[in-house]
């Protein structure tokens, strides 16, 4: 008798992942598209945009926009906003490329940045303050000015709620307009996460405009400014802020220092004694003329 032949396999040959790396023009079936997708969001944006350019399946894959939803909610530490502008992997971009607002305009008086954090509006309301000791009281004054005469602080109406993004900027003093002083000043600076993409901040139609201005005419200990939600002024996460000891320096360190919440920002530079106090200035940036709030600066300058 002959030999006898040997019976073909009728479970069909399956690559796996780690060989079809090895073998690029294999069958492109052998990916599992759901492991992928999880294993997708444990990278950073870089290493899903080099993951992308591997073949045209993993460029379906990796660029959904689910998938990149996770990772910059992951990665600015905010909860989830509900519906947004912009694709995911845009925002993502916009967040983490190193941009900074003084990058499209005035970038002759910038000087140096730092991000601070994110932090989220859940209502329209929003408290701006260059004081960081409690009780912070709301003002009740319909004007900006009496609103800081009264209580050193204003209430902002028609912010726009969502995530938002703080940096603290060192920019050049002739930015405030005070021909007096060729110094440096700190500006807190926070934009809702979707500013860098809209077009009304990229082609200029939105500029920023002073809203109210503080004269502190005496010697101050530090320059301090800080936003909040007022839906979540009296949050336990919030009181993180009035606890100098955590975040702020010691005395004679003059190294700016920063905080955020989940509702909140807040910055302080100590200065130095027998200073003759501090101008702060309140600015905002709307989406249009009676648009919402979609950007707000505090700056302090000694004066």
């Amino acid at each position: 008798m002959g030999k006898r032949l040997r019976r073909a396999s009728t479970v069909p040959h399956r690559v796996s992942p780690r060989s079809s790396f090895l073998t690029p023009h294999s069958i492109l079936c052998c990916y599992d598209k759901d492991i992928w997708t999880e294993i997708a969001k444990h990278l950073d944006g870089k290493s899903l945009v080099m993951l992308a350019t591997a073949n045209k399946w993993f460029q379906r894959v990796v660029m959904h926009d689910h998938i990149w939803k996770h990772v910059c909610l992951r990665d600015l530490d905010v909860k989830d906003p509900g519906p947004v502008g912009f694709k995911w992997n845009e925002l993502y971009t916009s967040a983490f490329d190193g941009s900074h607002s003084f990058m499209f305009r005035q970038k002759e008086k910038h000087i140096d940045w730092m991000r601070i954090g994110s932090f989220g509006f859940d209502s329209p309301l929003a408290l701006l303050t260059g004081k960081l000791f409690v009780p912070l009281k709301i003002p009740q004054e319909e004007n900006a000015e009496e609103m800081l005469k009264s209580t050193g602080s204003i209430v902002l109406k028609n912010v726009k709620t969502g995530v938002w993004i703080a940096d603290l900027q060192l920019v050049r003093c002739p930015v405030c307009d005070l021909n007096t002083c060729d110094g440096t000043m700190q500006i807190l600076d926070a934009r809702h996460m979707e500013l860098f993409l809209s077009e009304g901040f990229l082609n200029g139609n939105w500029e920023y405009e002073v809203i109210g201005t503080q004269d502190i005419a005496k010697n101050a200990n530090g320059a301090s400014g800080a936003i909040f939600d007022i839906k979540h002024l009296n949050d336990v996460s919030t009181s993180k802020i009035f606890n100098h000891n955590l975040w702020m320096g010691k005395a004679k360190d003059w190294q700016p220092k920063s905080v955020f919440t989940k509702h909140a920002v807040a910055v302080n530079t100590n200065l130095q004694e027998n200073n003759e106090g501090l101008q702060v200035k309140y600015h905002v940036m709307k989406a249009g003329n009676d648009g919402e709030v979609v950007s707000i600066r505090v700056s302090q300058q000694l004066v």
